[in-house]
């Protein structure tokens, strides 16, 4: 008697349980992340697609009294969001250079080579492909940037099938590029730099 209810129980899942136990998955944020893209390609590309803009330009608003963020969805999620990500993403870089699998030289140098070979060969690819077009050219740092989120989404696909070791390469890459990408975007695309800035970064990585 208790084995068949321990049964009824077991197939009768609550909505919410199915959801706890899809969340615990580490396979989930990739799943949401492929559906969150295939949509958003379906939405952007068809008759729906002006519903999707005005979706990514809702106004949200955030007011402490005089205090006050008014910005759309679109630069909630880009400003936001991300911000959050690439901030957890950099902790556990930092953790990993402290005391893991990217705590000596050697170690560190792989991901560091590949980082630079991924900015250097699309970019000259780029400019190969673009050598004729003169305003095609200025836009040759577009493909020196990795997608970081899509890379760990893909591999989080996979489980515990992927070494640790290979994910943290992999962030480790990921993140070096996007800051080599940065670094990029100040030098040749910005007008006016912020010296102050460029003395205080090495300074809070150092001391954070």
């Amino acid at each position: 008697m208790n084995n068949k209810k321990s049964d009824w129980h077991t197939n009768n899942k609550t909505p919410m349980r199915i959801i706890d136990e899809f969340i615990q998955k580490e396979s989930s944020s990739g799943i949401l992340l492929i559906f969150a893209t295939i949509l958003a390609l379906i939405l952007s590309n068809t008759f729906l697609s002006p519903f999707y803009e005005s979706f990514l330009h809702i106004p949200i608003e955030i007011r402490i009294g005089s205090l006050q963020l008014d910005k759309s969805l679109y630069h909630w999620v880009n400003d936001g969001l991300m911000a959050i990500f690439f901030l957890l993403i950099g902790l556990e870089v930092k953790r990993e250079i402290l005391e893991g699998h990217l705590s000596s030289l050697s170690q560190i140098a792989l991901p560091g080579v590949a980082a630079v070979g991924g900015m250097v060969v699309p970019a000259l690819i780029y400019l190969y492909f673009n050598q004729d077009n003169p305003v095609a050219l200025s836009g040759w740092a577009i493909p020196t940037a990795t997608d970081i989120a899509f890379a760990l989404g893909i591999l989080s696909l996979l489980g515990n099938r992927v070494p640790v070791s290979l994910k943290i390469f992999l962030m480790a890459l990921a993140i070096i590029d996007d800051l080599g990408a940065i670094v990029i975007i100040a030098v040749f695309y910005t007008t006016d730099l912020s010296i102050i800035s460029i003395i205080c970064h090495p300074n809070s990585l150092v001391n954070g």
